[in-house]
């Protein structure tokens, strides 16, 4: 019997601007989002993921410690608890990024991942932490990743994560194909006239490299006050053969939902065989520098 799995993204822009009270943006976009969440659900997704540090904008344009304030413990914070709620109500399988506190002073860039009965299942943390563009400050704000890639068994599917800035980096989406992923969702926040050339072209190489299906999602808009560039959207999926099956619009919100084969990727392996003919012990500057 043929595995298909319906999966969503969700790209939105922020209606608050960034110099408003923090309890009034991140109200604004979880309300938002529950309104697509239940978009997603109504077009019969089994999965949704949402876009990088959903609840807020993208406040590392600038480096203000009062942005702490927004990030939550997980799974014991109020929103991934909302979000195991909204997970069994809609019997969806969820991945949500927000900003983790783990300790006093120490923060992620962090997806958490919530099975379709409300079930945490475990999350993922960025590994590669840019600051190095004007209004890309990451740095002040996470701690890089140290979990691992892993990957979740899901009713629907083995899924990875992989956030934003990581997806430079071809390493990591190896670890989750060799870690048994499926379905890898990259949630980001990326500007236009800085990545978007790259946005179709890295993302389907990751895809056919590794022969597992791709979710990358981008949100839209401009974010007052720092009006550093437009994020522009066109959240999509890229199967294992690295063609993009469904796309979204650059300007709006949306939920992007596309029919999975996870048969396919059994398939394009039996006629690329990367994964047999990989020369790992070749390769040693890799890890070594």
């Amino acid at each position: 019997m043929p595995r298909v799995t319906r999966a969503a993204l969700i790209q939105a822009s922020n209606p608050v601007p960034g110099d408003q009270s923090l309890a009034k943006i991140k109200d604004a976009m979880i309300e938002k989002h529950i309104a697509l969440i239940a978009q997603a659900a109504d077009k019969g997704a089994q999965v949704c993921c949402l876009q990088e540090i959903f609840y807020g904008p993208y406040f590392c344009a600038e480096q203000d410690t009062k942005w702490y304030d927004i990030a939550e413990p997980i799974p014991d914070g109020p929103t991934i608890k909302l979000m195991q709620d909204l997970a069994k109500k809609h019997a969806m399988v969820m991945v949500v990024p927000i900003y983790e506190v783990d300790m006093t002073g120490v923060y992620y860039n962090t997806a958490a991942v919530i099975d379709e009965t409300g079930e945490f299942l475990g999350m993922y943390r960025k590994h590669h932490i840019p600051h190095c563009h004007p209004g890309f400050w990451e740095k002040f704000y996470f701690k890089p990743g140290n979990l691992g890639y892993p990957v979740f068994d899901t009713t629907f599917g083995k899924i990875g994560v992989y956030i934003c800035y990581d997806r430079h980096f071809p390493e990591g989406a190896r670890e989750l194909g060799l870690n048994g992923a499926e379905i890898v969702f990259n949630p980001s926040a990326t500007v236009a006239g800085l990545s978007e050339y790259l946005w179709k072209l890295e993302q389907p190489a990751h895809a056919v490299a590794n022969q597992y299906y791709v979710g990358a999602i981008n949100r839209v808009g401009t974010e007052a006050p720092w009006n550093m560039g437009e994020f522009y959207g066109q959240s999509y999926f890229a199967d294992p053969r690295g063609k993009i099956i469904t796309e979204g619009s650059r300007d709006k919100d949306e939920v992007v939902v596309a029919d999975l084969d996870l048969d396919m990727i059994q398939e394009v392996r039996n006629v690329w065989q990367f994964y047999r003919d990989r020369r790992p012990e070749s390769y040693d500057q890799i890890a070594a520098y």
